[in-house]
C-alpha cells in the first residue's frame, strides 16, 4: 500500500506547506497550521457557464450582451444592497456574528420567494428540522414551494438539488457542509472550498441564485480561506450591536452593482422589519441645545444618511489622556485633535476624549471630518451648536477643508429633513442647484468653520 501524504494547511489564508510552520508566510499569523492528508482526486474538468463559450479570441463589440433578469422582492431595503435585485445564477455570501440574524433574514427572503411561486430549497447544517421549523413558524412562513433539507454532506444535497429542482438555494451554514472526497475536518480550508466551488458550479450551470451563511471570526472576518470572497459575486456583512435592535446589512462586494450600500433592519418578535427613513430613525433621540453634538450627511453607497455624532471632552487625571471612539476610527479623532492643537492653539493634550457615532452606524468616510471636529470643539468649549446646522467637509492637516464628493445628494437630503444651514467646503459651492429652503454656506479653513458654528 502506497503510503498517504500529508501537508500542513493554513486555515487563515489556505497556504499550503509540505512541514509545520510556526508562522505563515501568507498571512502572517501564529499557530495556525493544521496537519492534512493529500488524497489525489480526478478532475472534473474545466469549469464552464451554461451558455457556449467560444475556443478563440474575439473583438469585444462582438459579444452580444443583456441585462441581468432580476427577480425582485417586497424587501426593498435587499433589493437596494443587492443591486435592484436576486440575480439567476449568483451566488451571495452573507457573514455576521453569532446571533445577529443572518440566518432569520434568509428564512424571510425564502418565504418572500416560495410565496411568490419560486421554489426555495433551505439546507440547514446547523438546526434540525424541528428547530427550522418551529424558527419559520415564529416568523409566519407557511408555503409549499419552500423545501427544508438538514444535511451536510455535499453529495447528498447535489442528490436533494437534482430532486427538488430549485430556483433558489440557501445553505446555512458553508463552513458545517463537507465533501467526502476530502479528509480534512468540516470548516477547515479545504473543506470550504471545495464544497464552495461545487455549490458555484452547480449556481452557474444551473441558474439557481445560491445564499451562503458564513461564520466570521474574533476580528470580524469571513471564517476560512480568503478565496471564498474572491469566488463568490457579492459578499453581504450583517452588522449591529447585541444592545441594538438595529441591524445593518452591508454590501462590501458585488459584481451586479455598487458597493458600499447598506440596508437597515429592526430585529422585532416577529423577524427582520425594514427601516426605510434611516435618517429619521438615527436623529429621533437627538438632544436639542446639548454641547457635544453635531449632525453629519454621510455617503452609504448611493444613499445620503444624515447622523448625529456626539463628543465628550473632559479634563484627564492621568499622566496620559483617554482617546476613544466608537463608530469612526479612533487614529483618525487623534489627526483631528492633533489639527485643533497645531492650528487653532487649543491646548486637548490635557483632556480625555470620548466619541461616538449614536446609533450604532460606522462611518469611515473622509466627508465627516469637519462634524467629528465642531462636535469636539462643542465640547470643549461647552458651547452648543445650533440644532439645525449640518456639517460636510474633509479636513487637511493644514487646516483646510477640502471637497467632497455628491454635494448635492448630501445637501438636498439635510434640506429635506428640516435642517436650515449647511456649512460645505468652499470649493464645493457652485456647479449645481440649491434646495430653496436651506442656506449654504462655503468655507475653506476650519477657522471659518468655527466662526460660522460659534461666531467667534
Amino acid at each position: 500500500m502506497a503510503k498517504k501524504k500529508t501537508k500542513f494547511c493554513c486555515q487563515s489564508c489556505g497556504y499550503e506547506s509540505p512541514k509545520w510552520l510556526g508562522r505563515c508566510p501568507g498571512c502572517g499569523e501564529w499557530n495556525t497550521f493544521v496537519e492534512e492528508i493529500e488524497v489525489m482526486t480526478k478532475s472534473r474538468g474545466v469549469f464552464q457557464h451554461s451558455e457556449a463559450i467560444s475556443q478563440k479570441a474575439v473583438p469585444i463589440i462582438s459579444i452580444e450582451t443583456q441585462e441581468e433578469q432580476r427577480v425582485q422582492t417586497s424587501m426593498v431595503e435587499l433589493n437596494r444592497v443587492l443591486g435592484g435585485g436576486i440575480v439567476p445564477g449568483s451566488l451571495v455570501l452573507i457573514g455576521g456574528d453569532p446571533g445577529i440574524g443572518k440566518s432569520t433574514l434568509l428564512m424571510q427572503l425564502s418565504a418572500e420567494l416560495s410565496n411568490n411561486g419560486h421554489r426555495v430549497l433551505y439546507i440547514s447544517g446547523e438546526e434540525s428540522l424541528k428547530q427550522t421549523r418551529l424558527r419559520a413558524t415564529r416568523i409566519g412562513v407557511q408555503s409549499n414551494e419552500l423545501f427544508i433539507y438538514a444535511e451536510t454532506d455535499l453529495e447528498l444535497i447535489r442528490h436533494s438539488i437534482e430532486e427538488v429542482q430549485p430556483k433558489f438555494i440557501i445553505v446555512d451554514s458553508i463552513q458545517t457542509v463537507h465533501h467526502p472526497e476530502v479528509t480534512s475536518a468540516p470548516g477547515s480550508v479545504s473543506q470550504v472550498r471545495e464544497c464552495t466551488s461545487e455549490l458555484m458550479r452547480i449556481a452557474k450551470t444551473k441558474g439557481i441564485a445560491t445564499f451562503l451563511v458564513g461564520h466570521v471570526t474574533k476580528e470580524g472576518q469571513i471564517a476560512g480561506p480568503r478565496i471564498l470572497e474572491h469566488m463568490v459575486d457579492t459578499v453581504l456583512y450583517f452588522e449591529g450591536e447585541r444592545h441594538h435592535t438595529y441591524r445593518i446589512l452591508r454590501s462590501h462586494k458585488n459584481r451586479f452593482g455598487s458597493t458600499n450600500e447598506i440596508a437597515i433592519f429592526e430585529m422585532i418578535h416577529s423577524g427582520l422589519k425594514e427601516v426605510l427613513n434611516p435618517s429619521e430613525l438615527f436623529l429621533e433621540e437627538r438632544s436639542h441645545g446639548a454641547a457635544g453634538s453635531t449632525v453629519v450627511a454621510s455617503m452609504e453607497g448611493t444613499r445620503p444618511i444624515l447622523v448625529e455624532i456626539q463628543s465628550l471632552v473632559t479634563p484627564t487625571s492621568f499622566n496620559y489622556p483617554k482617546r476613544m471612539a466608537t463608530g469612526v476610527d479612533q487614529n483618525r479623532v487623534q489627526l483631528l485633535m492633533a489639527v485643533l492643537e497645531k492650528r487653532m492653539g487649543m491646548l486637548l493634550q490635557a483632556q480625555d476624549a470620548y466619541i461616538k457615532v449614536a446609533g450604532g452606524v460606522k462611518l469611515d468616510e473622509p466627508a465627516i471630518d469637519l462634524a467629528v471636529l465642531t462636535s469636539i470643539v462643542s465640547s470643549f468649549r461647552n458651547q452648543p451648536v445650533q440644532v439645525t446646522d449640518v456639517y460636510i467637509g474633509e479636513v487637511g492637516l493644514t487646516g483646510e477643508v477640502r471637497r467632497v464628493s455628491r454635494i448635492e445628494q448630501r445637501v438636498h437630503e439635510a434640506a429635506r429633513l428640516g435642517f436650515k444651514r449647511a456649512i460645505i467646503p468652499a470649493s464645493n459651492i457652485g456647479g449645481w442647484e440649491y434646495p430653496k429652503d436651506i442656506e449654504v454656506i462655503g468655507v475653506q479653513t476650519i477657522n471659518e468653520a468655527l466662526r460660522v458654528c460659534f461666531g467667534n
